[in-house]
């Protein structure tokens, strides 16, 4: 790869995590981790209310947590792992960061990238088959949701959650003048002074 391509491929990545980095708004774990906000929901309704004012507001640390889990179900599962890794290496070096003009020769036989893309798309299906990396990953996920779903029922928002969403609301970006909107969220008409 050349210097130049290199410094756009690098450029790119860096401009790729400011804006991740921009966007992500992880919590505090010890705002998580408050005992004192936890309590059962009295019905189910509150419990689903909950989840969903809590996944909205603490959505990277739960997807943390969801990762977590299933890098601990792969890490006990070492040989699928380091298939996986080959796997995404292949993935990486014969089709992603391949230049295009350059040809992949394997074993002195040339494949084109059509060839490429349809043996890696076998090798994937293969390793997914031969080491159920598919049950793991779907255990792992259905474990990791399991978890969020009752930290978030349990977990009782504060006052500061309804404040965000209320500005986040979609009137807010069309009516930013304050305008009264009706029940059905029609706006009405200037603020009256």
């Amino acid at each position: 790869m050349s210097p130049e391509k290199l410094s756009v491929t690098i450029a790119t990545f860096q401009n790729f995590l400011t804006r991740l980095h921009r966007h992500a708004k992880r919590r505090p774990w010890t705002e998580l981790a408050d005992r004192t906000a936890i309590s059962l929901p009295e019905s189910l309704a509150e419990a689903y209310s909950r989840v969903r004012k809590n996944t909205s507001y603490f959505r990277v640390n739960y997807l943390i947590v969801v990762a977590v889990v299933i890098a601990v179900s792969l890490l006990r599962r070492p040989f699928t792992l380091l298939l996986l890794g080959s796997l995404a290496g292949a993935w990486l070096y014969l089709y992603v960061l391949r230049h295009p003009e350059q040809q992949l020769v394997i074993f002195g036989r040339v494949f084109t990238d059509c060839e490429a893309l349809v043996g890696l798309s076998f090798a994937t299906v293969a390793v997914a088959l031969w080491t159920n990396v598919v049950s793991v990953i779907i255990s792992a996920v259905t474990v990791g949701v399991a978890v969020v779903c009752c930290h978030g029922a349990l977990r009782v928002p504060e006052d500061r959650f309804l404040e965000q969403q209320e500005q986040r609301s979609w009137a807010s970006g069309i009516f930013p003048d304050g305008g009264p909107v009706s029940s059905v969220g029609v706006h009405i008409g200037p603020l009256a002074v």
